[in-house]
C-alpha cells in the first residue's frame, strides 16, 4: 500500500518538508503552556452550544424557527419536548465546561462536579419563563422605539439587536451561575452573526433597544437600566487597564460604563472607564466621554465645518 510518503508518490523534497513540518509541530505541542488541550477532560461542543441557542430561540419565539406548526392546543406538547432535550444536552455541556474549570484551577478534588451542575442547569430551567417576559419587553422597545418597524414578527425575524439581546441574556443565566466558557461561546456566536458583541457579564435591564447595531460593543461590568437605546457603533469599554506591580492585569474590578434608566447613545459614541451616564440623558453621535454626566444631560460634540463647492 502506498503512502505519502513514497517517492514514487511525492518528491523526495516534498517528503522533507511534510517530515519536517509533523517533527516541528509536535515540538509545539510538548509545550504545556501552548495552545494545546490534550490529554484533558472535554472541552463543551461549541457546534452543540449552538444547536443549544437555537432550541432555546423556539422556546423563547415558538413558531419562528421550526417548521412544524404549532397552536395554542399543542404548545405544551411541543415545548415540554424541547425542554426535555435541552436539558440533557445543557447538563452535558455544562458538566464538560466545570470539569474543565476544575482540572485548571486543581482544585478536582474539591469539586462536586454534578451539583455544580445540577445547580446551574436547573437555575437557567426555571429561568426560562423569566427570559421569555425580558425578551417580550425587548421586542416592545424595538417597535416603539424604531418607526421603520411594520411588526413585532419583522423585529423577530430579522432585527440584529433583537438576537445578540437574546443571546446574551440566555448567556447571563449561566454566567451568574459560575459556568466557564460557554457564556462566551454563545456570545461570540451572536457577535459573529450579528457584529454586536456584548459581554455575558454585563447586566442589562428590560426594554433595551439596539438599532441597527452593527459593530456595538458593551463590556464585561457594564451596567444598563430601563429602556436604554444606543445605535451601531457604541462602545462602552474600559480605560487602559491598572496592573499589579509585577505588570500582571488587574482582573474583576468595575471598569466599564453605567447607563441609568432611558439613557440614549447614538451611533458612533464611545463612552469608556467605570462611569455613570445619569438617567434620561443623550450622547450624541461620535462622542467620546471618559467622565460621568448628571441625570437629563445632553452631551454633543460641535459640527465640523461643512464646505460645499461647485464642480468645475
Amino acid at each position: 500500500m502506498k503512502t505519502c510518503f513514497d517517492n514514487d508518490f511525492w518528491s523526495q523534497k516534498k517528503a522533507e518538508i511534510v517530515k519536517k513540518a509533523i517533527y516541528d509541530l509536535d515540538q509545539t505541542y510538548k509545550d504545556e503552556k501552548g495552545i494545546n488541550h490534550l490529554s484533558g477532560a472535554n472541552l463543551p461542543s461549541k457546534n452543540e452550544i449552538y444547536q443549544i441557542i437555537d432550541d432555546i430561540e423556539e422556546i423563547i419565539f415558538p413558531g419562528y424557527a421550526n417548521e412544524k406548526i404549532i397552536d395554542i392546543k399543542n404548545i405544551n406538547y411541543f415545548i415540554g419536548n424541547l425542554i426535555s432535550k435541552l436539558y440533557v444536552e445543557l447538563y452535558s455541556q455544562v458538566a464538560r465546561a466545570f470539569k474543565y474549570h476544575c482540572s485548571t484551577k486543581d482544585k478536582c478534588s474539591a469539586c462536586n462536579v454534578e451539583e455544580m451542575t445540577e445547580n446551574a442547569v436547573s437555575h437557567f430551567i426555571s429561568s426560562l419563563s423569566e427570559l421569555r417576559n425580558k425578551m417580550k419587553l425587548d421586542v416592545e422597545a424595538a417597535y416603539e422605539g424604531d418607526p421603520a418597524a411594520k411588526s413585532f414578527e419583522e423585529i423577530i425575524i430579522s432585527y440584529p439587536g433583537l438576537y445578540a439581546l437574546m443571546v446574551y441574556r440566555i448567556a447571563h443565566e449561566l454566567h451568574v451561575k459560575g459556568v466557564p466558557l460557554i457564556p462566551r461561546i454563545m456570545t461570540e456566536y451572536a457577535h459573529s452573526k450579528v457584529g454586536i458583541d456584548i459581554h455575558p457579564g454585563a447586566q442589562i435591564d428590560t426594554s433595551m433597544f439596539i438599532d441597527h447595531g452593527t459593530g456595538v460593543v458593551v463590556g464585561e461590568t457594564s451596567i444598563l437600566g430601563k429602556n436604554v437605546k444606543i445605535f451601531q457603533g457604541v462602545t462602552l469599554g474600559a480605560l487602559s487597564f491598572p496592573k499589579t506591580p509585577d505588570g500582571k492585569l488587574i482582573r474583576d474590578r468595575k471598569r466599564h460604563p453605567t447607563l441609568e434608566d432611558n439613557v440614549t447613545i447614538y451611533s458612533g459614541a464611545t463612552v469608556l472607564g467605570d462611569i455613570v451616564i445619569g438617567k434620561g440623558s443623550v450622547i450624541g453621535g461620535n462622542v467620546w466621554l471618559t467622565e460621568g454626566v448628571p441625570p437629563n444631560t445632553v452631551v454633543t460634540i460641535s459640527k465640523n465645518e461643512l464646505t460645499i463647492k461647485t464642480k468645475k
